[in-house]
């Protein structure tokens, strides 16, 4: 027999639905403005608790899903292909946005994230700009495509993002001071340096906290050489940034590249230690990973020795070897197998990346074809002091490792493996080859003391 409802317990139902869909309110836009702001909100448990407990506060919220689902997808640590768990909180997802009546934008929303998920990674980009179209300040929408753009190395595209909407802004909508730090790294990327620095400043002198403005003027300063006001730069603000634990450890890189390009290497090993692989260690995060990676290579081929760091990387990254989410990542996970000498690890993330190419579907399953495969061979053929291959391998697809993501700063370590291993190959035409490619890279940057070295060891050779 059913109780009867009184006018008083409708009334109270009635309240506790408007208090439910406040805390998700609440609860979601805490967790886009943590991710907008790289910063996890300590009160709340930061980002990814934020994030499951605005699915907790209404588990039909359909956006709540949304943006946990998508920062697990752009997180690059988690495939549908091979996490079942995962592949189920995506289909979760996409029935329940079947089963409510939802907006045309959520749907879109939620369509994005599917994609992304199956691989469509430039079909999801192209989902959240339709959003854009008519919701230009969905800062949702901004950021992830955003993001996407920085994975797929569609710098034009991350510019140009940013530049439609920021008419539709102004300095009273909240979240407002990202915007230019993001214009700014999509400038940057596009070689508009000067206006880089400018946006880039403007977002600081909003928000010197927005750790986004310092990486993007972090990059225009590495581009630039000005590797002296780098240090200066990153040292000087770093009590600003270094609470933001989505980005600081990649700030932190920023920090140890300018101390190689110098050639200041002790100042570099303490910076991994004491903050890149100790970040890294607490987040797990392939952002983080891949900077360890990077770091460490580079120092390794400037002869540095890195001693046994490298199995510390490799015991974070041995979980990800069968991925293949990222050629990106890919590759700087097979930088960690080499370094810590384990050749059977090694051997079998390229053949995995290889079954991935013949049986897997989507945008990295092209890029690894076209790119990813020959990038990775072309490394493991370095390492095995095979450098003749190595060149051959590397050298033709030089100019389309762009599609593989990431930022020319952080592209550059397979610049420079490509020249080591022309210069130390025995073949003629590759020493040729490596006083061409050191050429071209001083005439992009004059100040680059690193390139200076390079020339000098290609004289020495000859």
């Amino acid at each position: 027999m059913c109780s009867k409802i009184t006018p008083i317990s409708l009334e109270y139902r009635f309240e506790s639905y408007v208090e439910q869909l406040s805390a998700r309110a609440k609860l979601f836009d805490a967790s886009l403005t943590q991710y907008v702001g790289w910063y996890d909100e300590e009160s709340l448990g930061g980002l990814e608790t934020t994030c499951v407990k605005t699915v907790e506060a209404d588990p039909n919220f359909v956006m709540g899903h949304v943006i946990k689902n998508g920062l697990e997808v752009l997180g690059t640590g988690r495939t549908i292909r091979l996490d079942k768990e995962f592949d189920k909180e995506i289909k979760d997802m996409v029935s329940l946005a079947e089963a409510n009546g939802i907006t045309d934008r959520e749907r879109k929303h939620v369509n994005a994230v599917r994609l992304w998920a199956e691989g469509e990674m430039i079909a999801a980009t192209n989902v959240w700009e339709d959003i854009l179209v008519t919701y230009p300040q969905d800062m949702l929408a901004i950021k992830f495509a955003h993001d996407s753009y920085f994975y797929l190395g569609l710098h034009p595209q991350m510019r140009d993002s940013i530049a439609r909407v920021m008419p539709s802004w102004n300095k009273q909508i909240p979240l407002y001071g990202y915007l230019l730090g993001m214009h700014a790294f999509g400038l940057e990327e596009c070689n508009m340096y000067h206006q880089a620095e400018i946006a880039a400043r403007q977002g600081l002198d909003l928000n010197n906290k927005d750790a986004w403005s310092t990486h993007a003027m972090a990059h225009v300063l590495e581009m630039q050489g000005r590797f002296e006001e780098g240090i200066n730069f990153m040292s000087n603000t770093e009590n600003n940034w270094n609470t933001c634990g989505m980005i600081a450890c990649h700030n932190y890189w920023h920090y140890g590249v300018y101390n190689i390009e110098k050639g200041t290497y002790d100042d570099a090993l303490g910076i991994f230690d004491s903050e890149v692989m100790r970040r890294s260690k607490t987040s797990g995060a392939l952002l983080d990973l891949v900077d360890a990676s990077s770091l460490l290579y580079r120092l390794q081929m400037e002869g540095v020795n890195v001693k046994d760091r490298w199995k510390e990387v490799f015991d974070l990254c041995e979980s990800h070897l069968e991925d293949h989410i990222m050629t990106f990542n890919d590759a700087h996970i097979l930088f960690a197998c080499l370094g810590a000498d384990k050749k059977e690890e090694s051997q079998k993330m390229i053949d995995t990346l290889k079954d991935f190419v013949r049986n897997g579907k989507g945008d990295n399953r092209r890029i690894s074809e076209e790119v990813g495969v020959p990038l990775c061979e072309g490394i493991l053929a370095y390492e095995n002091g095979d450098y003749a291959r190595a060149v051959d391998l590397m050298y033709p697809i030089r100019y389309r490792v762009i599609t593989i993501g990431g930022s020319h700063a952080q592209r550059d370590v397979f610049n420079q493996l490509l020249i080591q291993a022309a210069l130390k190959s025995p073949q003629k035409d590759h020493c040729r080859i490596a006083r061409s490619l050191l050429t071209e890279r001083k005439a992009l940057k004059q100040n680059a003391p690193l390139t200076d070295r390079l020339m000098a060891k290609a004289m020495a050779v000859h």
